[in-house]
């Protein structure tokens, strides 16, 4: 007869004798595993040598791996670049490749006010971390909508718009990708030329095919108007087109009032739906309202838009994953200028959600069409990630509904804008007083986080390998990642580049 093994003797460890209850049941779990070994060794012993199951190629044992031919990926282009600055030891190395904001003293920061809403939410002790809906904290989602459009939208008055809770502004982009992709009449998004680098990715994998219009002009340093005219008024009927509210990323070149007014006018003369990326809302200016006047000039005409937002950089949010994603539908019947394009028939549950037709929208009502809307972006969302987190959020919707925390928020974020502001100022002075050939007076003139300096890649490398000073290859620089202490750096470093690399 088999001796009976407790659970720590089966592991080859001496034991006292079990006499608890829960011992009990452990050491009978032990014997049944036991017998059940012994039984499968019975039989495999019976089996021919050739029946034996021989170990699979999963098993690791006998083989390399299954995923032994998988090359390894390059670094992010962006967030690459600090991958190589955290391996650099100089001392004297300078970070301006990721959009992170830093204070003057190089350090990462947290807003006063972001501090005080976490500890409201901590002291409430009602608070409890359950499960979010698909789409997120209904606060959250109504106080963003108001905070992009203005407290006084007639979309919003009049149950137009649908907002749903991202994972930032790369989950709010993919999120309105997929949607499109899956119940829009158009899978072509043009984007500009150049944008940030994870936009083409994010729509591709999305399932949209990408195309691009004329932006930015490098002879000047700034605006293609005319060829971004051009190549809008040349791309077809109904195409998506991504525009960056503000602050575009990465040239800080940005539209004046009158070219966006253009911009409009053509956009819906051709039926084209704008897709608002709006990641740096008052973090450009100062102001909430100037840096949304571009989304607002849209949305004030009945027009159909898409918005995606992030509270990464203008509340400093940046691992908190905070976003919105706002889908605006048409207004009432026949009103909005460009036409609707939402399917007559929306959706069939029976057949795979698949539309019948495109026509403009004739009968339906609309606050009837946001919330079809909204249906379908809860089966974009469940299947990703299921639904939003609740912290970032909750930050959010307690400044954002609280007038002391909010004013204090709009302070603490114009004083962050005007710092980036002020450092554009510095190293345009510190490249002027070493006289640096060319003409730097672009630095002063672009808005926002980053600065496209017009150096090459060969000038980066250059300035990465003598000067310790890491950037994208493409010649963008965070400015809120300057200070006034590295600004001679910066400006040393960029003046040997110019004067010395071709």
């Amino acid at each position: 007869m088999r001796p009976q093994l407790t659970l720590t003797e089966a592991h080859g460890f001496a034991s006292p004798c079990a006499s608890s209850a829960s011992d009990r049941r452990l050491n009978a779990l032990v014997r049944h595993l036991v017998d059940a070994s012994s039984s499968k060794s019975l039989a495999m012993d019976s089996q021919n040598p050739s029946d034996t199951i021989s170990a699979s190629p999963t098993s690791g044992f006998h083989a390399d791996s299954v995923f032994a031919h998988v090359v390894r990926a390059p670094e992010d282009p962006i967030l690459g670049v600090t991958v190589a600055y955290n391996k650099d030891p100089s001392p004297v190395k300078l970070n301006l490749g990721v959009g992170a904001y830093r204070t003057e003293e190089g350090k990462p920061v947290v807003l006063n006010v972001v501090r005080q809403a976490e500890q409201q939410l901590v002291n409430d002790r009602s608070r409890v971390k359950e499960y979010l809906p698909i789409v997120g904290l209904a606060e959250f989602n109504k106080l963003s909508a108001k905070l992009i459009l203005g407290a006084d939208s007639p979309a919003i008055q009049e149950n137009r718009v649908t907002t749903v809770q991202c994972l930032s502004g790369t989950g709010s982009l993919r999120v309105g990708g997929e949607f499109l992709a899956r119940h829009y009449h158009q899978r072509t998004i043009y984007i500009p030329l150049p944008t940030w680098g994870n936009h083409p990715k994010v729509f591709t994998l999305a399932g949209l095919s990408v195309n691009t219009y004329r932006y930015y002009d490098p002879t000047t340093r700034g605006m293609n108007f005319q060829g971004l005219l051009e190549d809008l008024g040349s791309a077809p009927s109904g195409a998506i087109v991504l525009l960056h509210a503000c602050a575009h990323n990465p040239t800080g070149v940005d539209p004046t009032i009158q070219q966006w007014e253009q911009i409009r006018q053509l956009m819906r003369s051709k039926g084209l739906l704008p897709f608002f990326d709006s990641a740096y809302q008052g973090f450009a200016s100062g102001s909430l309202d100037a840096d949304a006047q571009s989304v607002r000039m849209f949305a004030a005409d009945g027009g159909e838009c898409l918005i995606a937002q992030s509270y990464a950089k203008n509340m400093g949010l940046y691992g908190e994953r905070v976003g919105a994603l706002s889908i605006m539908v048409l207004d009432n019947v026949g009103k909005g200028k460009g036409g609707g394009w939402l399917k007559d028939q929306f959706f069939d549950s029976h057949s795979h959600m698949e539309c019948c037709c495109l026509v403009t929208i004739k009968v339906c009502k609309t606050a009837d069409v946001a919330s079809r809307v909204e249906s379908q972006l809860k089966l974009v969302i469940r299947p990703m990630y299921s639904n939003p987190p609740i912290h970032g959020a909750s930050i959010v919707a307690t400044i954002l509904k609280d007038r002391n925390l909010y004013d204090e928020w709009t302070i603490e974020l114009k004083a962050m804008a005007d710092r980036i502001i002020s450092m554009r100022q510095k190293l345009f002075d510190a490249l002027h007083v070493r006289g640096t050939p060319g003409d730097w007076s672009h630095i002063v003139k672009q808005i926002g986080m980053f600065t496209f300096t017009g150096l090459n890649s060969e000038q980066v490398a250059f300035m990465t390998r003598e000067y310790h000073v890491y950037m994208t290859s493409d010649g963008r620089i965070s400015m809120a990642g300057l200070s006034s202490r590295t600004v001679p750096h910066l400006a040393d470093a960029i003046y040997a580049a110019v004067t010395r690399v071709v």
